[in-house]
């Protein structure tokens, strides 16, 4: 029982880990969803070949969706301009949920891309509001350039 509280106490005190880990992984996750976009032009067929305006989405998948999974993963998975990196992806996945899998819960049919398209959402969110952290690029640019600052130049 004592070892439990201890981490706990450890998690209370070092909440930032948490939020470190969870937007390094969403970065990894990210990046990794924007290669497989990128590699498998037919998964993205299939995936949006039930819209009206087939040639638009495909066009705009490719020109904003794949470069904004592969920079903004990459960027969060780093911490570097991490508030940046989440809002850009957040519209990408209002549009997986609204627009790709909501449609599609009235079928019946597995669902987990719309649960874990939520969820990723959710974190995004939770990145966004939280920022860098202290595990990240942000976090040793920011600590550096108070350095210097506190550092009066000789003359």
């Amino acid at each position: 029982m004592n070892s439990i509280n201890h981490y706990k106490q450890w998690m209370q005190s070092h909440a930032d880990v948490g939020i470190d880990l969870v937007r390094m992984y969403l970065g990894v996750g990210l990046l990794v969803k924007g290669v497989h976009f990128m590699s498998n032009p037919d998964y993205l067929t299939q995936l949006l070949g039930t819209s009206d305006n087939t040639l638009f989405v495909q066009a705009a998948v490719a020109h904003y969706v794949i470069p904004a999974h592969l920079v903004g993963g990459f960027l969060l998975a780093i911490g570097l301009l991490t508030r940046l990196a989440a809002f850009s992806q957040i519209p990408i996945l209002l549009g997986a949920i609204f627009y790709v899998h909501l449609p599609k819960t009235m079928l019946i049919q597995p669902r987990e891309n719309l649960e874990f398209s939520a969820l990723v959402l959710f974190l995004l969110i939770l990145v966004f509001a939280y920022g860098s952290g202290q595990w990240s690029v942000d976090h040793y640019l920011s600590k550096k350039g108070s350095e210097s600052e506190s550092v009066p130049s000789q003359v």
